[in-house]
């Protein structure tokens, strides 16, 4: 669900249907309407079925525009790409070559994606191998994945690692760069004298397309969460113990934050625009970190029905919105601002993911 503009991410439709849904259709065990393991009819009471219905209509909805949509998306060639760059895992003291060899890395991809005739894949590639990026990680195959640092990662105090939502590759990476570079921006601008800060954008996962069933579910999230726990375990051999790090997750990446959050050593952990995290309050989560959720008041995911159930052998729908009271998190004021507008500068998302970041929530403002 969803792109991050000013910063943002964009649109590109996901040219594969879940096939787990169509593999485990008509199977009953644990879903809506089915037995459960003791026999028992689940969901398909006169009680539960108002509560269903919603999920049932969003989910029809998906399944038929998934099925119609990324036909055209499907027909794209796949594009030629290098390996990624053989490293070892990095630290404060290898942070500039591994820099360069992705940015190497980026340079070559681009001119493969050139060759091929994709002058936007190849444009997008050329950008990340510019001159003093810092690209953490690059893998130009398929849909792409990057990590790139804005700011002296070795020696922040303060570091957000912003985990993007669906339809984030490296064709609509760009924006997603861009909220990156906007909340850094922030932070230098209002951080206390000494404070060191640096922001990681992190597309460490393939994300869903948002139209498609693979949004409706966990199951991008199931595989993101264990890839996003590794990342930030290896981002502490390059920060030290002594940085406090925040995950700021934007709609379908609350998602993926969610599943990492128990084990991940964060202060805080911001949700932004969330569907959903899959658990019923905060303290579902199991995270020490402080919860924060925000949603701007023009943001469209708020029609989303906020229900969870089993169905097809898969979690579809993510069920409690996070900025409800029963959830339990700390909810901030965003703005009048739609689901693409929470890292807009000057916005009070901004400016509230901001202080947060920097330690100083007594200044947030509340919803």
């Amino acid at each position: 669900m969803g792109a991050v503009t000013g910063g943002a991410t964009g649109a590109e439709t996901d040219a594969e249907t879940d096939a787990g849904v169509s593999r485990e259709a008509g199977r009953g065990t644990g879903a809506v309407g089915g037995a459960d393991r003791d026999g028992e009819v689940r969901g398909d009471t006169a009680r539960d079925r108002p509560r269903l219905r919603p999920l049932r209509a969003l989910l029809a909805a998906l399944v038929v525009v998934a099925l119609v949509v990324p036909l055209s998306g499907a027909a794209r060639p796949g594009i030629p790409a290098p390996r990624p760059a053989a490293l070892a895992p990095v630290t404060a003291a290898t942070l500039t070559q591994a820099y360069a060899a992705n940015r190497a890395n980026a340079a070559l991809a681009s001119r493969m994606a050139a060759a091929h005739g994709d002058g936007h894949r190849a444009a997008a590639e050329r950008a990340l191998a510019a001159p003093g990026g810092a690209l953490l990680a690059f893998d130009g195959r398929g849909p792409g994945l990057v990590t790139e640092v804005f700011g002296d990662l070795a020696h922040a105090d303060r570091v957000a690692v912003l985990v993007p939502g669906s339809d984030t590759s490296l064709d609509t990476y760009a924006r997603l760069r861009t909220a990156a570079a906007s909340l850094h921006h922030r932070l230098t601008r209002t951080a206390t004298p000494g404070t060191r800060t640096a922001v990681v954008a992190w597309l460490g996962y393939r994300t869903p397309g948002t139209v498609s069933t693979a949004v409706t579910t966990t199951a991008r999230a199931d595989e993101a969460a264990p890839r996003l726990g590794d990342f930030l375990h290896e981002l502490r051999g390059v920060t030290g113990p002594g940085a406090r790090l925040t995950l700021v997750c934007h709609s379908y990446g609350s998602v993926v934050c969610a599943r990492t959050a128990a084990g991940a050593d964060v202060g805080d952990l911001v949700l932004l625009g969330s569907p959903g995290t899959g658990a019923d309050t905060a303290a579902g989560l199991h995270t020490r970190a402080r919860v924060w959720a925000a949603r701007g008041a023009d943001d469209w995911v708020a029609h989303v029905p906020h229900v969870s159930a089993d169905l097809f052998g898969t979690t579809v729908g993510f069920g409690t919105d996070p900025v409800s009271p029963s959830f339990g998190a700390d909810v901030f004021a965003a703005g009048p601002g739609g689901h693409s507008d929470y890292f807009a500068p000057g916005s009070a998302s901004l400016a509230n993911v901001a202080r947060i970041v920097l330690g100083r929530t007594a200044e947030v403002t509340r919803a």
